[in-house]
């Protein structure tokens, strides 16, 4: 496999890990209206909690059960769907920025513990040597490459048709409603905290399963994977492909993503190296235009929501 070759098939595998994660966040907000601005740490939920699982035995850190690579995962997840529960109670009847506060201070104190609880997370040296699965199966990294890129990519085609199809039911038509009305939704009968809780806890399940799989591709995890700006970058990659619509999130992930890495690209041999250490506010700043450039040109995304929707459930 050439050089250019093995480059697009690690970037659809990173592009496709992070439309999973903007898939569960267009769940909760693009769906339901829930603001959550702490999407990086159910991300770094799920890794660590793979890690720790998959990982081999350390005399020095707790863990290291050996679990084979799908079972990891799922505990992953759980342990994302467990701190989605603790934080969906404690913060769900907060709105708007009030709960934007809460769940960022949330993903923050959870960085911080990864970064500080050296005894179960490696602290800021990470943990290294994961077992990636299947790994030993192929004959060379480019075409384990390639395995890991059909894996994912069937994982993130499931996660798009479950959802559309989910999205259409009555129960997404209750999301919308809650979404645009919570008192007319109320009269008729519905539980709005129940489905907020709901909501919040699928897509956080969803963002601790791509950590899952980030894990299962890179082998390696430390606190830097996860600090605020990928938060930042998910909901660029939200607001750019459109919120209320799975397909504009995946097309986000995309766009969003090679913009960041074409302008890294360009930026380490363009720039000088006395001035490559600031390069990184620059792919800030073209984030930031795109987004301000979408929110002016097209408001509802690339791919927004295609029908208007009822303010009350039918």
């Amino acid at each position: 496999m050439s050089g250019f070759a093995a480059y697009i098939v690690f970037f659809l595998i990173i592009v496709l890990t992070y439309s999973i994660v903007t898939m569960g966040l267009n769940l909760q907000w693009g769906y339901t209206g829930l603001f959550n601005a702490g999407v990086v740490g159910f991300f770094a939920i799920g890794a660590y909690g793979t890690a720790i699982l998959i990982g081999p035995d350390r005399a020095q850190l707790i863990g290291g059960f050996g679990l084979p690579f799908p079972v990891a995962v799922l505990g992953g997840m759980a342990f994302a769907a467990l701190a989605a529960l603790i934080v969906g109670l404690a913060t769900l009847r907060l709105r708007e920025e009030y709960l934007a506060i809460a769940t960022f201070g949330i993903a923050i104190s959870i960085q911080l513990v990864a970064l500080n609880f050296e005894a179960l997370t490696g602290g800021a040296q990470g943990l290294v040597g994961l077992p990636r699965p299947l790994f030993e199966t192929f004959g060379s990294p480019g075409s384990y490459n390639l395995f890991y890129l059909c894996v994912v990519a069937v994982i993130a085609a499931s996660i798009y048709f479950a959802l559309e199809v989910a999205v259409r039911s009555p129960w997404g038509r209750m999301l919308k409603a809650v979404r645009e009305d919570e008192v007319a939704a109320r009269s008729l009968g519905k539980n709005p905290a129940a489905i907020r809780l709901q909501v919040f806890i699928l897509g956080c399940t969803l963002m601790g399963l791509a950590g899952g799989l980030y894990v299962g591709f890179i082998g390696y995890i430390s606190p830097l994977d996860f600090l605020p700006i990928l938060t930042f970058q998910i909901w660029a990659m939200l607001i750019v492909g459109g919120s209320g619509n799975n397909l504009g999130a995946i097309v986000g992930a995309a766009g969003v993503w090679g913009l960041w890495t074409m302008s890294g690209l360009a930026i380490s041999r363009l720039l000088p190296v006395a001035y490559q250490s600031q390069g990184g506010a620059i792919q800030v700043i073209l984030i930031g235009l795109l987004i301000v450039l979408t929110l002016i040109f097209r408001p509802r995304g690339l791919i927004g929501e295609t029908q208007a929707v009822s303010r009350h459930t039918r």
